[in-house]
Protein backbone atom coordinates (compact mmCIF):
# COMPACT_ATOMS: atom_id res chain seq x y z
CA UNK A 1 0.00 0.00 0.00
CA UNK A 2 1.47 3.34 -1.10
CA UNK A 3 -1.07 5.79 0.48
CA UNK A 4 -1.46 6.38 4.23
CA UNK A 5 -5.01 7.18 5.80
CA UNK A 6 -5.20 9.06 8.21
CA UNK A 7 -8.86 9.88 10.51
CA UNK A 8 -9.86 12.60 12.44
CA UNK A 9 -12.51 12.73 15.55
CA UNK A 10 -15.93 13.77 14.40
CA UNK A 11 -17.50 14.44 17.86
CA UNK A 12 -19.02 17.75 19.49
CA UNK A 13 -16.70 17.99 22.19
CA UNK A 14 -13.01 19.67 22.81
CA UNK A 15 -10.74 18.10 20.39
CA UNK A 16 -7.21 19.27 19.84
CA UNK A 17 -5.24 16.59 17.87
CA UNK A 18 -2.23 16.09 15.95
CA UNK A 19 -3.31 13.84 12.64
CA UNK A 20 0.04 14.63 10.87
CA UNK A 21 4.04 15.58 12.02
CA UNK A 22 6.02 13.96 9.10
CA UNK A 23 9.26 16.13 7.27
CA UNK A 24 6.82 17.80 5.30
CA UNK A 25 4.30 19.43 7.38
CA UNK A 26 2.17 19.14 10.32
CA UNK A 27 -1.61 18.69 10.77
CA UNK A 28 -3.43 19.75 13.62
CA UNK A 29 -7.21 19.10 13.76
CA UNK A 30 -9.62 21.02 16.38
CA UNK A 31 -12.92 21.68 17.41
CA UNK A 32 -13.66 24.26 20.42
CA UNK A 33 -17.16 25.12 21.62
CA UNK A 34 -18.96 27.97 22.57
CA UNK A 35 -16.05 29.58 25.38
CA UNK A 36 -13.14 27.35 24.40
CA UNK A 37 -9.81 27.80 22.23
CA UNK A 38 -5.90 27.74 22.37
CA UNK A 39 -4.04 29.58 24.98
CA UNK A 40 -2.22 32.96 23.30
CA UNK A 41 0.98 31.51 21.75
CA UNK A 42 3.21 32.24 18.17
CA UNK A 43 2.93 30.87 15.16
CA UNK A 44 5.36 27.94 14.99
CA UNK A 45 5.86 28.05 11.27
CA UNK A 46 3.48 29.05 8.14
CA UNK A 47 0.16 28.46 9.19
CA UNK A 48 -3.08 27.69 7.67
CA UNK A 49 -6.07 27.37 9.58
CA UNK A 50 -9.12 25.37 7.28
CA UNK A 51 -12.40 26.62 8.96
CA UNK A 52 -14.54 23.25 8.76
CA UNK A 53 -17.69 24.68 10.55
CA UNK A 54 -18.34 26.99 12.87
CA UNK A 55 -16.93 30.82 13.34
CA UNK A 56 -13.53 31.22 13.92
CA UNK A 57 -12.81 34.59 16.63
CA UNK A 58 -8.61 35.45 15.68
CA UNK A 59 -6.75 38.13 16.67
CA UNK A 60 -3.31 38.31 15.63
CA UNK A 61 -0.43 40.64 17.22
CA UNK A 62 -1.99 44.01 18.42
CA UNK A 63 -4.84 43.86 15.31
CA UNK A 64 -8.57 43.72 16.17
CA UNK A 65 -10.47 40.15 16.08
CA UNK A 66 -11.43 38.92 12.77
CA UNK A 67 -14.54 36.59 12.10
CA UNK A 68 -14.10 33.97 9.17
CA UNK A 69 -16.88 31.00 8.91
CA UNK A 70 -17.05 27.67 7.07
CA UNK A 71 -15.20 27.54 4.06
CA UNK A 72 -12.36 30.12 4.78
CA UNK A 73 -8.71 29.43 5.24
CA UNK A 74 -6.49 31.79 7.19
CA UNK A 75 -2.98 32.34 6.53
CA UNK A 76 -0.66 33.68 9.40
CA UNK A 77 3.11 34.18 8.88
CA UNK A 78 5.57 32.83 11.22
CA UNK A 79 6.49 34.11 14.41
CA UNK A 80 2.63 36.08 14.98
CA UNK A 81 1.18 36.21 18.54
CA UNK A 82 -2.34 34.46 17.80
CA UNK A 83 -5.82 34.52 20.09
CA UNK A 84 -7.83 31.68 18.64
CA UNK A 85 -11.20 31.10 20.14
CA UNK A 86 -14.66 30.33 19.64
CA UNK A 87 -17.33 32.95 21.36
CA UNK A 88 -20.42 31.94 18.83
CA UNK A 89 -22.56 29.19 19.82
CA UNK A 90 -21.97 26.93 16.75
CA UNK A 91 -19.40 24.19 17.37
CA UNK A 92 -16.32 25.55 15.26
CA UNK A 93 -13.52 22.99 13.76
CA UNK A 94 -10.88 23.78 11.93
CA UNK A 95 -7.96 21.90 10.33
CA UNK A 96 -4.39 23.54 11.19
CA UNK A 97 -1.74 23.06 8.25
CA UNK A 98 1.65 24.26 9.18
CA UNK A 99 4.23 24.04 6.14
CA UNK A 100 6.59 23.71 6.46
CA UNK A 101 6.42 21.38 9.84
CA UNK A 102 7.99 23.63 12.66
CA UNK A 103 11.05 21.13 13.22
CA UNK A 104 12.32 22.89 9.89
CA UNK A 105 12.42 26.56 12.26
CA UNK A 106 14.17 24.73 14.80
CA UNK A 107 12.32 27.13 18.12
CA UNK A 108 11.34 23.57 19.66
Amino acid sequence: MLEKNYEFKRVDERVVEKLIDDDNLALNHMIFTKGTGLPEHYSDSNVYMLVARGVLTLKLNDQESHKYSQGQIINIPYKVKMNVNNFDEEVLELFVIKAPNPKYYGDR
